[in-house]
């Protein structure tokens, strides 16, 4: 539906909406005078601000005693480790017929070395030996930290 300027006139008038103010009612007032006068207001010199120039002390290198250099803080924090004997991929419907007695192949070989992960890092790789009646991992190859740091890219 359009509508033709006569009628949108029409429904103008009928909502009462009065003309807008001009933005600024000075400006209606505002003389070319006062534009000069404003203009020479702004030529007027005022008192030059003093500026000097930043002065900073020379960084010196600060020899930290030997104590404040030991990593002893760092022998407590928490860290997660974990041995990968091996993985595999499978679908929900094979989990759940899962039982006892079940055996799931993994991608490793059997006397292949198992991963030793910390804070999921590869950093080792090693056997497994028993030692008290439980297992244990014996390292074999320790990552180094080239090798890790290829690792990341």
């Amino acid at each position: 539906m359009t509508m033709e300027q006569n009628e949108i006139d029409a429904m103008l008038k009928g909502m009462d909406i009065a003309e807008t103010p001009a933005e600024n009612p000075k400006d209606e007032e505002l003389k070319w005078d006062d534009v000069q006068q404003e203009m020479e207001q702004s030529k007027i010199a005022r008192p030059p601000v003093e500026v000097t120039p930043a002065s900073f002390e020379e960084i010196k290198k600060v020899e930290l005693p030997k104590s404040a250099l030991d990593l002893d803080f760092i022998l407590d924090i928490p860290l997660f480790l974990h041995v990968e004997l091996g993985n595999t991929r499978m679908l929900i419907s094979e989990l759940l017929q899962l039982g006892q007695g079940s055996v799931i192949e993994m991608t490793k070989l059997a006397g292949e070395p198992m991963d030793v992960y910390v804070n999921q890092r590869l950093i080792a790789r090693g056997e497994v030996v028993v030692v008290n009646e439980k297992f244990g991992v014996r390292l074999t190859d320790i990552i180094s930290p080239a090798e890790r740091i290829n690792k990341l890219k």
